[in-house]
């Protein structure tokens, strides 16, 4: 379980998230000219900026069937914005302090006068799962007095997903732990189908269910939340409820 400070230290960096965040989407905006290698570097920029540092990888920016890719990582020569482009950015940071842990989000924006339906249809289905998980938790807390485990979450937000036909284009777990400091965390911390253990108190998860189409687009919704010493749920990023429009 994390300490007081860190709880602190993850909240201060999930707020710092979300402002970079909104800095790059409207960095994107006034340069429509603009490659994903060139957006990565801007958010890195405000990294140092702010006192957060990243691990080994740098953060994902995808345009478009990019974004299929779950983990897609731009080189210097990538692609450059242009007109009706889906924009996918993960961003995962900790402040510059000894024993900080890291803070997690992704957010997609599209570039262009009108959203696709497809992307649209994806784009609710993945956030119906990312809230489906979240509500599921809470209930469990409140009515039936007991802490999920990984699996157990996993399970509801992949159900949404399944259920709408889109079995095939889960390519990654539900959620994972952000309780170590050199990385996101162990993986018999995190949300999926393996983990039979109950979800920890004061340790923040993420919950980042994703649909992706291979060739086309990729869609992925991704919060940060821990479960309190008195089993409240406490949601330390904002919720992605609309596709950004620039």
């Amino acid at each position: 379980m994390w300490t007081k400070q860190q709880i602190e230290y993850h909240k201060k960096a999930a707020k710092l998230l979300i402002k970079i965040k909104d800095l790059t989407f409207k960095h994107i905006q006034k340069n429509n000219s603009i490659s994903e290698y060139e957006i990565q570097q801007f958010i890195l920029d405000k990294f140092n900026k702010y006192n957060l540092e990243t691990d080994k990888d740098p953060p994902i920016v995808a345009f478009n069937n990019n974004s299929a890719t779950p983990e897609f990582y731009p080189k210097k020569i990538s692609k450059t914005l242009q007109h009706n482009t889906l924009i996918l950015i993960d961003l995962w940071a900790k402040l510059k302090v000894k024993n900080a842990p890291f803070a997690d989000i992704t957010w997609v924006a599209f570039y262009g006068k009108k959203i696709s339906p497809e992307i649209k249809e994806v784009f609710d289905i993945v956030v119906k799962a990312r809230d489906n998980a979240l509500t599921y938790i809470k209930t469990q807390l409140k009515d039936k007095k007991r802490i999920p485990t990984g699996k157990d979450v996993d399970s509801v937000a992949c159900h949404t997903i399944i259920e709408t036909g889109y079995k095939k284009n889960i390519l990654h777990e539900v959620g994972h732990s952000l309780g170590t400091i050199q990385d996101h965390g162990p993986k018999p911390n995190w949300i999926y189908q393996k983990n039979r253990c109950r979800l920890w108190k004061n340790l923040a998860y993420t919950i980042e269910p994703g649909v992706y189409l291979k060739n086309k687009f990729g869609i992925r919704s991704e919060i940060d939340f821990y479960i309190s010493k008195d089993n409240k749920v406490i949601v330390t990023t904002n919720l992605q409820k609309e596709i950004i429009l620039l």
